[in-house]
């Protein structure tokens, strides 16, 4: 399926593993150009590797400054930025009773101040341009929380209300802006949320199996094709 966007300027965050990793693949096989970002080099440089393409930039997206230094090394590398799929990882698991109020400071950094910081820096020169796709990435708590993830529903919850009113303000301008929420996918992070027990989720599923981050990865793509000029918010 040709998805309208061969040459489009994509940038993925926290793309070297994962949902992240696999919506960079989708983009890339659609033949954009395509810069990746991660924290770790070596991963990084694994997954580009892997994607058989892309240019790297290794960042800790835990702050504003940090996402403004992502998408302005991508816009160096590529000259701009039509594509951008928001994405980070997620805070440590842990309950109203257990969770200090200092980690709450972190996750709104983590997963809420620098993915707006990505949009901030992004969007404007898309708007310029009279096209631009925003994919966020963020999760199926956002709308039913999850009893052990307090820090991440927060966060995250606050970043959808964010994507929500972008969406309205830039409809205008050729911009779309869309939410995907993952539920239970094979990714290193539910690995890591589970505790390595990922078999006995599938039965809370009504496929009756965990989700494939491929499939996840394609869906991305469609949201950032010419034809989903009409879908947003």
């Amino acid at each position: 399926m040709d998805l309208g966007i061969s040459g489009r300027r994509a940038l993925v965050a926290a793309s070297s593993l994962g949902l992240g990793r696999e919506t960079a693949r989708a983009l890339h096989e659609a033949g954009c150009e395509l810069v990746v970002s991660g924290r770790d080099e070596g991963r990084l440089a694994d997954a580009i590797a892997d994607l058989g393409g892309g240019t790297p930039v290794v960042t800790d997206l835990t702050s504003i400054e940090a996402a403004e230094a992502l998408v302005a090394a991508a816009t160096e590398a590529m000259g701009g930025v039509d594509i951008l799929v928001t994405n980070n990882g997620g805070p440590p698991p842990g309950d109203f009773a257990s969770t200090d109020m200092s980690a709450y400071q972190t996750a709104l950094d983590l997963n809420l101040l620098s993915m707006v910081g990505l949009c901030k820096a992004a969007v404007p020169t898309m708007q310029a341009h009279g096209w631009g796709r925003v994919v966020a990435i963020t999760s199926i708590s956002v709308r039913q929380p999850i009893a052990t993830l307090i820090l991440s529903n927060t966060a995250r919850a606050g970043f959808t209300g964010f994507l929500k009113t972008l969406a309205l303000e830039v409809a205008g301008d050729g911009i779309t802006v869309n939410s995907l929420q993952p539920g239970y996918h094979a990714t290193p992070r539910l690995e890591q949320v589970r505790g390595g027990d990922l078999d006995s989720l599938a039965a809370e599923v009504p496929a009756g199996r965990i989700g494939d981050p491929d499939d996840f990865g394609r869906i991305a793509a469609v949201l950032c094709s010419d034809a989903a000029g009409f879908v947003t918010g």
